[in-house]
């Protein structure tokens, strides 16, 4: 469809160009209009995929778990006293 508004808004641009009038405005019409109706065409398709709506699942590593003991070894944040 879009190659169809391309056409149509060349023969519009050529037919101002050489003062043709109101026919100008059919081309220039279905170079506004024809993107609506591609959008609606498209959003009107139902999907062809048979497994349906899978959601997103990423692949995570496993959650870090500090060590049992609490972090009593070091005696605090600089681990010098």
């Amino acid at each position: 469809m879009m190659g169809i508004r391309v056409v149509c808004f060349v023969v519009t641009v050529v037919m101002f160009l050489t003062h043709a009038g109101w026919f100008t405005v059919i081309p220039a019409i279905g170079a506004i209009a024809l993107p609506y109706f591609a959008v609606v065409v498209a959003n009107t398709r139902q999907s062809t995929s048979a497994a349906g709506f899978r959601p997103y699942q990423p692949n995570l590593p496993e959650r870090y778990v500090p060590p049992a003991d609490g972090g009593a070894r070091g005696g605090g944040k600089n681990g010098d006293r």
